[in-house]
C-alpha cells in the first residue's frame, strides 16, 4: 500500500503542476496512470468514478479524490488530493504575485491569451476520452454527439441530456 500511495504522490504532484484549467483537463493524463500504466482500474471504474465526482457538489477537483480512493482508500484520497492541490496553489499564488506588479502586467495577458487554447484542447481531449469509455455501442455514441452538438448549438440545460440519458439506459437501450 505504501508503494501505491508513493506513486500516487508523485503522479499527481506532477500533474499539479501542469492543471492549466483545473483538473478536468487532466483526466487524459489521469487515465493513462491509472489505468494503462499501472493497471489499478478499468476504464469503466475511471468513467464511473468520474461522474460520481461530477454528480457531487463541490469543485471539479473532487474527481482527484475519488481516484485516489479507488487506488488506496481514504490515504489515497487524501494523498492525491493534497498533491494535486497544493503545488499548484503555491504555484499560482507566486505567478499572480509577479503578475500583479507593474513588471508582470503585460506578460498577464499574454499568458491568458497563450493558455486559453491550450486550456480548451486539453478539456475536449478530457471529453472524447470519456466519450470513449462510455460509448459502449452505436447508440450511445450517437447520444454522445448529439449531447455535445445540442450543448454547444442551445442554451439547453445539460439535465435535460442527462435525464434522457438515464431514461434511455432504464429502458434498456443505452
Amino acid at each position: 500500500m505504501n508503494d501505491r500511495l508513493s506513486i500516487l504522490a508523485l503522479d499527481f504532484l506532477m500533474l499539479s503542476l501542469l492543471s492549466v484549467g483545473g483538473a478536468a483537463t487532466l483526466l487524459p493524463e489521469m487515465h493513462r496512470n491509472l489505468v494503462e500504466v499501472h493497471g489499478w482500474m478499468r476504464s469503466e471504474q475511471f468513467a464511473q468514478l468520474y461522474a460520481l465526482a461530477q454528480a457531487a457538489p463541490g469543485p471539479n477537483v473532487l474527481v482527484v479524490s475519488a481516484l485516489g480512493w479507488q487506488v488506496a482508500g481514504v490515504a489515497g484520497a487524501i494523498v492525491s488530493t493534497l498533491c494535486m492541490i497544493v503545488p499548484s496553489c503555491i504555484l499560482m499564488f507566486c505567478a499572480d504575485r509577479f503578475l500583479a506588479s507593474s513588471r508582470g502586467q503585460s506578460l498577464r495577458e499574454i499568458l491568458d491569451n497563450g493558455l486559453a487554447p491550450i486550456a480548451a484542447g486539453l478539456l475536449g481531449s478530457a471529453g472524447v476520452l470519456l466519450a470513449r469509455t462510455a460509448d459502449i455501442n452505436t447508440i450511445a455514441l450517437i447520444l454522445t454527439i448529439a449531447a455535445a452538438l445540442i450543448s454547444w448549438r442551445t442554451r439547453l440545460h445539460p439535465l435535460w441530456m442527462i435525464a434522457l440519458g438515464a431514461a434511455l439506459g432504464a429502458v434498456g437501450w443505452v
